[in-house]
């Protein structure tokens, strides 16, 4: 039996009738939302009296009240009980065009079951308790000093970053970076001709770079423009890395016209056919931002990423992120630092690369009949290639199935027409739905 004796609890007093009529109606409307659910132990009527401030005898008459509508059930010993034949109301559901979904393999989604709840009660444990007096304050915009460093030590051992702990900016997501340089660099922005369409809609304006299996072509960057956004580890969603020749052609370019690139780090610590490629960033950090999040990793729900700066725009990013970005919360950030620092982090990263592999490699067995699986072997989303791609993405629906068109990746100013399916094997559901979505590429092949 659940106990509200001890709990806060709201009640509206206000309105016209008496301070007992006031009260009895309040608790009454309380019960019938489920506010107060069935088998709810309320409090006893002198200390509802005190937390009010109002005269006993007033709530034991409400109580009495409510007791003889049946709403509430009075026994000695037992005290006062909401009752059980007061049935809560029925849940409220939304009705969307997901509504029928049995089986969501839409991209970019990790497996969130797999998040390693034991290990981050221990760090969160750890980390309160090592955690100065001051970590509970405002906080410092630029991110606590104890992730920064952690992160500094990660990224230059499992990634080749060059960064220290100065130059790293903690940040709201992959969008809360993205919204910042659209304010501090003059548009339009180059992006790859495929990419997430709400990573585009945030910059002010866009132009296409084409991509093929080598990444995006960044010989063919323009000299009139001085930024550009690339995924150089595993384009996404096309999957190729970017060749060294072109890693080389975005920094000379970057040098020469004095310009900007972001590495988006994507899928940069799940590669599976060999080492994941440093990152583009150590070849020139005072030309290229570093952007990591922890979404892929652990989970969307941190909402924790981090920017690693060219030394001249920490201050300009530092302004904007005071004046305009909510502050991470420091228990979690406290809580990623030692995450990382002992290890866990690393480990957690080994165990679902092995299992992301192994999902993979069941996804281009099933459909090898059907389609090829384009791209390097990495991530946790594939794109199946495919003439298809309409009546694939409709059959599937119809099966419950959620999956996403290539096309729906595509610049609207690129001409590229190429086609197909776009799965994460990395969700939750693929083991499940894999057999079911076999069957549909057979139905449409």
């Amino acid at each position: 039996m659940e106990s509200w004796a001890n709990l806060d609890f709201h009640l509206d007093l206000s309105g016209p009738g008496g301070l007992r009529h006031r009260l009895t109606a309040s608790l009454r409307e309380a019960v019938r939302s489920a506010r107060l659910p069935p088998g709810t132990r309320l409090p006893a009527s002198r200390s509802l009296a005190l937390d009010l401030g109002i005269a006993r005898n007033t709530v034991a008459e409400a109580y009495a009240e409510l007791v003889a509508e049946g709403w509430l059930t009075a026994r000695q010993g037992s005290g006062t009980v909401v009752a059980q034949r007061v049935a809560p109301p029925p849940p409220v559901t939304r009705r969307t065009v997901d509504a029928e979904v049995r089986f969501d393999l839409r991209v970019s989604t990790p497996d969130v079951t797999e998040f390693p709840r034991a290990e981050w009660i221990r760090s969160t444990r750890r980390a309160l308790t090592a955690a100065p007096s001051e970590a509970f304050g405002p906080g410092d915009p630029q991110g606590r000093i104890e992730l920064r460093t952690a992160l500094a030590e990660y990224l230059a051992r499992a990634r080749g970053v060059r960064a220290d702990p100065e130059r790293i900016v903690v940040c709201s997501g992959f969008g809360g970076a993205v919204q910042m340089f659209d304010r501090l660099l003059t548009p339009p922005v180059v992006v790859e001709e495929y990419g997430l369409g709400f990573h585009r809609s945030m910059w002010t304006s866009t132009v296409p770079l084409a991509v093929d299996d080598h990444g995006a072509n960044t010989e063919q960057l323009p000299d009139d423009l001085r930024t550009c956004v690339l995924t150089p580890a595993h384009q996404f969603p096309l999957g190729g890395p970017l060749h060294p020749r072109r890693r080389a052609s975005a920094v000379e370019w970057a040098r020469r016209v004095d310009g900007l690139v972001l590495e988006d780090d994507y899928d940069g610590e799940f590669r599976y056919d060999r080492q994941p490629v440093g990152a583009v960033q150590g070849l020139d950090p005072e030309h290229v931002v570093y952007l990591g999040t922890s979404s892929k990793a652990l989970s969307p729900a941190l909402r924790i990423a981090w920017m690693v700066l060219p030394d001249r725009f920490v201050d300009p990013v530092l302004a904007l992120k005071t004046d305009r970005e909510q502050h991470i919360s420091m228990l979690d950030q406290l809580t990623l630092a030692d995450f990382l620092e002992s290890g866990a982090y690393d480990s957690h990263v080994r165990r679902m690369r092995l299992k992301y592999q192994r999902r993979r490699d069941r996804l281009v067995e099933a459909v090898s009949p059907y389609a090829s699986v384009s791209g390097i072997a990495a991530g946790m989303h594939a794109v199946l290639d495919t003439p298809h791609e309409a009546e694939i993405v409709r059959t599937a629906r119809e099966r419950g199935i959620e999956v996403s068109p290539l096309s729906w990746f595509r610049h609207e100013l690129s001409d590229d027409d190429r086609t197909g399916i776009v799965l994460s094997f990395g969700a939750p559901a693929f083991p499940r739905a894999l057999p079911l979505f076999t069957q549909v590429l057979a139905a449409c092949h």
